[in-house]
């Protein structure tokens, strides 16, 4: 098998994915009033770029055959954290930041070490954790409000030169930063082989706990990462379940779409980033042809049953997992 071939198809579920976001995102802008312009664009990459981050935060768990339920409680919490403490000058808000995504690290860490220490499952672990991570969201912010540093937040959800959405530009140093030398890691490498077999995994010295418990801390950073963003588009903070309970959903359908398979082993955090977007556009795209937005929970789980069906099917026909690449 020639090299090109090879990375097609070891690609090709984030390939998919970035085709259907890209024809929902025709059909949305040529049905849009205005068309494409700097501030069409911005609004979208704001809104897309929080749930992409969501997503890369489920990804990572899921790769090992795991599911992460906390992740958007672990989201609002440090929404309500960001509304508290990024504000004032440019140290107390660095101090503030440091603490936000130290908090959503710490809360990813404590799932890893319940999960491989404890030996519970992952989804019930984080279904319970998500819980005690909601009640200190609740605690810190009672009723909606709070503050940000608004200059910081102008400059994170505004426009670079030549009219590129900012928050682009921060999903991209969010790609680099965390996903790329995760990916190139051992400890990534580990990560597939342990969704792929965990028994195998074992038999070949592969430090399972090790490796699952920075799965897990990395994923509560990214969800912290997502709810700083969040309070930079809001400029409050907002204890809210729902909101935490559909970034989670939505976390997981986008993973989905992006051609991660839900048995481990196989996917990207690209492919559910383009997922992520898919997601958002088809919200718009209801907007847009003046339909009623009761109808997105539809669309939105006929794309997700179609993903799971196409993924399923794909998993019946390999009797092993090297087939995938064949």
């Amino acid at each position: 098998m020639s090299r090109l071939r090879y990375q097609l198809l070891e690609h090709r579920g984030t390939l998919l994915a970035a085709a259907v976001f890209a024809a929902l995102f025709l059909v949305y802008i040529s049905n849009y009033a205005t068309g494409l312009n700097a501030a069409v664009a911005t609004t979208v990459a704001n809104k897309g770029v929080l749930l992409a981050i969501v997503a890369m935060a489920q990804t990572l768990p899921i790769l090992t055959a795991g599911l992460d339920l906390s992740v958007g409680m672990v989201f609002v919490l440090a929404n309500c954290l960001a509304s508290e403490l990024v504000v004032g000058g440019p140290l107390q808000t660095a101090f503030g930041i440091v603490v936000v995504l130290g908090a959503g690290l710490a809360c990813g860490l404590l799932n890893g070490l319940i999960i491989v220490y404890g030996r519970l499952q992952p989804i019930i672990t984080t279904l319970a954790t998500g819980a005690i991570y909601y009640g200190l969201a609740l605690w810190l912010r009672p009723v909606p409000g709070g503050d940000i540093n608004s200059d910081l937040a102008d400059a994170v959800t505004g426009q670079l030169p030549g009219g590129i959405p900012a928050m682009l530009a921060v999903l991209m140093a969010v790609v680099l930063l965390v996903w790329v030398p995760f990916r190139n890691s051992v400890t990534g490498r580990a990560a597939l082989a342990i969704g792929s077999s965990e028994t195998a995994a074992y038999m070949s010295g592969i430090p399972i706990a090790r490796v699952k418990i920075v799965t897990y801390a990395l994923s509560g950073l990214l969800a912290a990462i997502a709810g700083l963003l969040l309070t930079f588009v809001t400029y409050s903070g907002e204890a809210s379940s729902s909101i935490g309970g559909t970034y989670t959903l939505n976390s997981i359908a986008a993973v989905v779409i992006g051609g991660t398979s839900l048995m481990g082993g196989y996917g990207s955090a690209i492919g559910s980033i383009f997922g992520a977007f898919a997601l958002r556009t088809i919200g718009d795209l209801l907007f847009v042809l003046d339909l009623d937005p009761l109808w997105q929970p539809l669309f939105q789980g006929m794309i997700l049953l179609v993903a799971v069906s196409l993924s399923a099917l794909r998993l019946l026909k390999i009797r092993n997992r090297l087939d995938l690449f064949s």
